[in-house]
């Protein structure tokens, strides 16, 4: 039975290493054909993501439709009212969403390019007060006609790829409303039979696993969920509540464009540790084209903000429940957001906090079994003898007849 065991685990290694090869010799072919697959499967992908995320929603509309009712039209409407209100309350809040930072998006970039030649002109005044370069003589050297002429060379000869090149965007932005819509129709289909699929994947699971293996995937599993839904909820609590103070103090403190950048900096702030640093630094050039000063006193005035937001907002509404030090934290979106940009940024720090749980729990259960061998296998100590009372007593008389004799 041992030969034949080791056999088996040769064969499954040469099979291993056969398979290691292949993907080496065909990289190319093998990456293509997995590029190929993920396109497919995409829509399928994207409408699992978008049951999770409306599943978080929707747990929360069910216990508050009447949940003590015994009406059986009341229970057999309860899982279809909690799609349909979940589906309008997400999307309410993305519209609300869009209608605060789009907007604002845009005048902040008109408000950019129009200061941009102001701000440019005031430099170039300075340099010429307080240093020996002159901008004036040298913008007047450059020959701004054959320039314009490179130019409309350039734009006649890329009007075909122009043309190519939004083609190529209409059909990009065709095929994501069809995929959105397809995963949103296959999400729906999951969140209306959510228990029947988990209870068919429990059910396959016992069938062709071992039972050991079935608890481990059960606690990976549930570690995940615990951890996404902690982190989904948290960071948006977080960036929403970091948005209205920013809002709340810029206007205090009397600073320019208030309401835009605070819609900005609660938006970026989706992105855990530098999404508010990321709209601070467009919120500081917005106003520095306005008042330099102020510009300043704002960096000032996010630093405070981000002290009170890292040290008595973030741990209690995020960190607590991803239970993530700071440090890995910042590992999870530099590398995250180095493979997925910023879809990697928001998923790789609840997939870090998920590792990052399961592993220190493996770690605990192997030192806790170490523990417990050595505890066994450690020399018992030999007793120590106990003491009759004949035996005290005895030793008492001695000690008085010490005592007389003295």
């Amino acid at each position: 039975m041992q030969k034949r065991g080791t056999e088996k685990a040769i064969i499954i290694y040469i099979c291993l290493a056969a398979v290691l090869v292949l993907c080496i010799v065909k990289f190319d072919v093998i990456l293509a054909g997995v590029s190929r697959l993920w396109n497919v499967v995409f829509p399928l992908v994207l409408g699992v993501g978008m049951a999770y995320v409306l599943n978080i929603v929707l747990v929360r509309v069910e216990r508050l439709y009447f949940p003590h009712s015994k009406n059986r039209f009341i229970q057999a409407t309860r899982r279809g009212v909690g799609i349909v209100v979940s589906i309008l309350l997400v999307v309410a809040l993305l519209a609300l969403v869009g209608r605060l930072v789009i907007p604002e998006l845009g005048k902040a970039f008109a408000v950019i390019g129009q200061n941009i030649p102001e701000v440019l002109d005031s430099a170039a005044e300075w340099l010429e007060e307080n240093g020996t370069f002159n901008a004036s003589d040298y913008l007047n050297q450059i020959d701004w006609n054959s320039i314009m002429d490179k130019i409309v060379n350039v734009a006649r000869a890329g009007i075909g790829s122009v043309v190519n090149s939004t083609i190529s965007v209409v059909g990009s932005v065709v095929g994501g409303v069809v995929n959105f819509f397809i995963g949103l129709i296959f999400g729906v289909y999951i969140l209306v039979g959510k228990e029947r699929l988990a209870s068919q994947a429990k059910r396959i699971m016992h069938a062709y696993l071992r039972e050991r293996t079935v608890r481990q995937i059960t606690r990976i599993l549930e570690t995940a969920n615990a951890t996404f839904s902690s982190f989904i909820i948290g960071q948006c609590t977080e960036a929403l509540i970091l948005g209205t103070l920013c809002t709340v103090g810029m206007m205090i403190f009397d600073f320019p464009y208030a309401v835009m950048i605070g819609s900005f900096i609660g938006v970026t702030a989706l992105i855990p540790i530098v999404g508010a640093y990321l709209g601070a630094s467009v919120g500081a050039f917005m106003i520095l084209t306005v008042d330099p000063l102020k510009a300043l006193l704002f960096l000032v005035f996010i630093l405070v903000l981000q002290q009170v937001e890292g040290n008595l907002i973030y741990p209690r509404v995020v960190g607590s429940s991803i239970g993530l030090p700071g440090m890995w934290v910042l590992a999870a979106v530099t590398v995250g957001g180095g493979l997925l940009g910023i879809g990697g940024m928001l998923l790789g720090v609840p997939l870090a906090a998920t590792f990052y749980k399961l592993f220190r729990s493996s770690v605990n259960e192997r030192n806790h079994r170490k523990d417990e061998r050595q505890g066994k296998n450690a020399p018992a100590r030999p007793p120590v003898p106990a003491r009759s009372p004949a035996h005290g007593r005895n030793a008492a008389a001695d000690r008085r007849k010490n005592e007389k004799g003295r």
